[in-house]
């Protein structure tokens, strides 16, 4: 099979790798599509960790190929999503009902350190693994990986009903912030400085979505009394855009990222900073049930065959060329000119 590998930062490319067979409790995905995540492009741009040699990719849905012995929940050609954040069950942590800290998770992330989605087939334990509806398409359940980690988030924020709410980035994870809360009936501003990504928020969300541009610092919005980043930066001066008892939840991921927080602020205003890390099972099928009536696909802007990996990674403001290594910018033609990008391995089935 083709598979989109890892060597080091700024060096991926196609090999060809054998099948994987599954094992006894194991299921044998054919990848229909994969969402090229921010982590996948901050792997590729040296600022996530990942093991050398890894299949990248994550967010997928596709066709069950084959099953392992003891598998009962799916059969060959089963419709599925795929789960791709482990949990032993076993541990302290899980037994705690914390499975999305669970102390057996380091070193088996897909796409990070274990074969991910990028490729025309992957192998999964079965519990990882969700039919999908019948209605429902390879492309919309290709994001429902990335609007689970959207909920956990924002129940990790607790807005009230009546709470101004600002989003920090009009990426994906972003407008699907802005997207599910807007459903809800919330008052929500998206700001962002990518001039592109600001004109494709405005054109894919709903009109209830205020979406302004931000300075450095994150302002762009009145005093929010919630801030989601999905940045990953946390702009230092975001605690000036929060009102009293307001909340920061920071959700992006950066491995060397640093914010510089006034420490006398959080306690004379009331401030809460969270993380709330990553989903947990219970979010993922959450997530999707409620996929069934969001049009999360609406957010996908291209989808392009795996063997044009470089293209798709261009359009998110990753100049590379092939196997070869990151090439220098060449200007603001550079910058992002997509919203979701999707990798079909298998283009009949990447409706």
């Amino acid at each position: 099979m083709k598979a989109l590998t890892f060597g080091k930062p700024g060096r991926i490319g196609l090999q060809d790798r054998p099948v994987p067979v599954p094992a006894v409790d194991e299921v044998l995905v054919r990848v229909a599509v994969t969402g090229i995540c921010g982590t996948d492009r901050a792997i590729v741009l040296g600022e996530f960790p990942a093991k050398p040699g890894v299949v990248l990719g994550h967010e997928a849905a596709g066709e069950v190929a084959a099953v392992g012995p003891a598998v009962a929940s799916v059969a060959p050609g089963d419709r599925v999503v795929v789960n791709p954040t482990f949990y032993c069950g076993r541990c302290r942590t899980c037994r705690r009902g914390l499975p999305a800290h669970c102390e057996a998770k380091d070193g088996r992330e897909i796409g990070v350190d274990l074969d991910g989605t990028m490729a025309e087939y992957v192998v999964v334990p079965d519990r990882f693994v969700h039919r999908l509806p019948a209605s429902m398409s390879y492309r919309r359940a290709a994001l429902v990986e990335p609007l689970a980690c959207v909920l956990n988030n924002l129940r990790a924020a607790g807005p009230r009903w009546d709470d101004r709410i600002l989003v920090l980035g009009a990426g994906p994870i972003g407008a699907l912030c802005a997207l599910v809360l807007a459903r809800r009936g919330a008052r929500v501003a998206l700001a962002d400085r990518d001039p592109v990504r600001l004109e494709l928020a405005r054109t894919l969300l709903p009109r209830e979505v205020r979406v302004r541009a931000a300075d450095g610092a994150g302002r762009g919005a009145p005093a929010a009394d919630t801030v989601i980043d999905t940045t990953g930066t946390l702009p230092g001066g975001i605690l000036s855009t929060l009102a009293a008892a307001g909340t920061v939840v920071v959700m992006g991921e950066r491995e060397a990222a640093v914010a510089e927080v006034p420490l006398r602020s959080l306690v004379t205003r009331g401030v809460r900073l969270v993380g709330a890390g990553p989903y947990r099972p219970a979010d993922f099928e959450l997530a999707l049930d409620l996929a069934a009536d969001l049009p999360l696909d609406s957010l996908v802007t291209h989808v392009l065959p795996l063997d044009r990996y470089a293209e798709a990674l261009a359009l998110l403001a990753v100049p590379l060329a092939g196997p070869h290594p990151l090439q220098p910018p060449a200007g603001p033609a550079t910058g992002y000119a997509a919203l979701k990008v999707l990798l079909a391995s298998n283009e009949r089935m990447a409706s």
